[in-house]
């Protein structure tokens, strides 16, 4: 592994050479990865197909556009956000000017994940427990280079052709010295995590990920240099749908509900819908919507990604094997061995302590789960791990209000799922035990950012007060000035009060 210690080294040496702090470096390397992403956008098709089966038009919406749309974002924000800020000075500094300035953190280091490998939205770990193949590509490399730091970038290797695209295009279009991809397996992921860096940027996914436990794995590694972490466990996100009236709106969210669950990549998606939550009384409706809408969205198989490798194929397989579970099935429930392809299924009630309800799924199986009022939704998701996204649908007000005060999430969106990534004037990440830390335009430049305090004062006034020896006039000095009490110290400085 000598030659992965040269390159972090490398690394190293390019961050402390300064360059990589001018915005005219920031800009370059901007436009270059916009450039890769519009010139090799054929190429990025291709390896996304084959990895996951993914239609272009997908690929596009979930990876592609989203780049384009981020970059772009950032090369607009950049010089407002590398600008210092000024800072208000409380009245016992005067004179003095304070301002607050952002600079790069250093060299960070990046997982890239298998279901989004050129974008990313998250991934999963090996069986061993060591974090092989997590985190986000070129999305929080957006970041970071706008943040003016130096990058490695480890790829997964469960996409292998996303893997390899990302290899041999980035050294074509940025600086290789100060940006680098280290392909490779498990143990090329060990050896990184034993090197210092200055941030490590991991998002997790899949069943082990919705778990504390891989989060403290990484943060284990990164304790040993004190390092910052920034972690994205995902969990099960619930959509509660409210019982709605009218026609169309039931429609438009069925819709909105099958592609927040089988459109991101076959429903593998950190942010992708887990489970229903429904009143009885309009539970039938919803599956009939959902049956409809499934049918004509994925009439063609090419309309709908497959099932990443066959670990999890086969752990998707065994979720439906239970027998509680397999008798709940209302749709659905086959699938193609040999081309890992699984059919969308729906699951009517099945056991709250199943694998399937207490475990994020990770793929195209949909539990709904009846309630007497939706009301009793909020106490529902409560009493469960916090989530990484809520979806409601609903036209209450008061229901919507009752929602974000009574959960805590990463983030709760309203007659929609999904479309909150794709904002980048909204923070991305979790809370608890979906994660912390958070990204997304500006979010991602603060991320990869530390904010410098910078005071400077003048040396031709002195206020004695501070300074013993101690006497009561001084303390009231202090007490006139810590309480802004203005009055009290102008007759003090006047010598008019005692």
């Amino acid at each position: 592994m000598a030659v992965l210690k040269e390159s972090v080294e490398e690394l190293r040496e390019a961050f402390q050479s300064g360059r990589t702090r001018s915005e005219h470096w920031r800009r370059s390397q901007l436009k270059a990865l916009l450039a890769l992403v519009q010139r090799e956008e054929d190429a990025m098709f291709a390896a996304l197909y084959r990895d996951l089966g993914k239609h272009k038009i997908e690929a596009y919406r979930d990876e592609v556009g989203v780049l384009v749309k981020s970059i772009n974002f950032a090369l607009d924000g950049l010089r407002d956000w590398m600008a210092p800020k000024r800072a208000t000075i409380p009245l016992i500094a005067f004179p003095t000017t304070g301002q607050v300035i952002p600079e790069p953190l250093g060299v960070v280091l990046l997982f890239s994940s298998w279901n989004f490998p050129i974008d990313g939205l998250l991934a999963i770990t090996s069986d061993s427990g060591i974090p092989a193949n997590t985190g986000l590509a070129l999305e929080p490399v957006i970041g970071a280079i706008t943040a003016g730091n130096a990058v490695a970038l480890k790829p997964s290797e469960y996409a292998p052709a996303s893997a390899q695209f990302l290899a041999d295009t980035i050294p074509k279009y940025l600086d290789n010295n100060a940006v680098k991809v280290f392909p490779g397996g498990v143990q090329v992921g060990e050896r990184l995590l034993e090197h210092r860096w200055d941030k490590i940027f991991f998002t997790v996914g899949g069943r082990r990920a919705g778990s504390p436990r891989v989060g403290r794995i990484i943060m284990t590694a990164a304790a040993k240099h004190l390092t910052p972490v920034v972690l994205e466990l995902g969990g099960k996100c619930p959509v509660i749908v409210d019982t709605l009236t009218s026609v169309s709106d039931q429609e438009v969210t069925a819709k909105r509900v099958v592609a927040g669950k089988w459109g991101p990549c076959c429903g593998q998606a950190c942010i992708g819908i887990d489970y229903l939550l429904v009143e009885e009384k309009f539970a039938s409706i919803m599956v009939d919507l959902l049956r409809k809408t499934i049918k004509s969205f994925y009439k063609d198989p090419s309309n709908i990604s497959k099932i990443v490798h066959r670990q999890h194929f086969m752990r998707l397989k065994k979720l439906l094997a239970e027998p509680s579970v397999a008798s709940s099935i209302v749709h659905g429930g086959s699938y193609d061995d040999d081309k890992l392809s699984f059919e969308p299924t729906i699951l009517l009630d099945p056991p709250l302590d199943a694998e399937v309800m207490t475990e994020e799924i990770f793929g195209p199986i949909l539990p709904i789960i009846t309630l007497k009022k939706i009301e009793d939704s909020v106490a529902f998701v409560r009493e469960r791990p916090k989530p990484l996204a809520i979806y409601v649908f609903t036209n209450d007000e008061a229901f919507k209000r009752q929602v974000i005060e009574g959960t805590s999430s990463g983030s709760v969106t309203f007659n929609d799922a999904i479309i909150q990534f794709a904002c980048d004037a909204l923070p991305f990440g979790g809370v608890g035990q979906s994660g912390f830390g958070r990204y997304h335009g500006k979010y991602s430049f603060d991320t990869f950012s530390h904010e410098k305090a910078i005071m400077k004062r003048s040396l031709l006034l002195e206020f004695t007060f501070r300074y013993p020896p101690w006497n009561e006039t001084k303390l009231k000095f202090m007490r006139a000035v810590y309480n802004f009490d203005y009055l009290s110290l102008a007759l003090l400085l006047l010598g008019l009060k005692k």
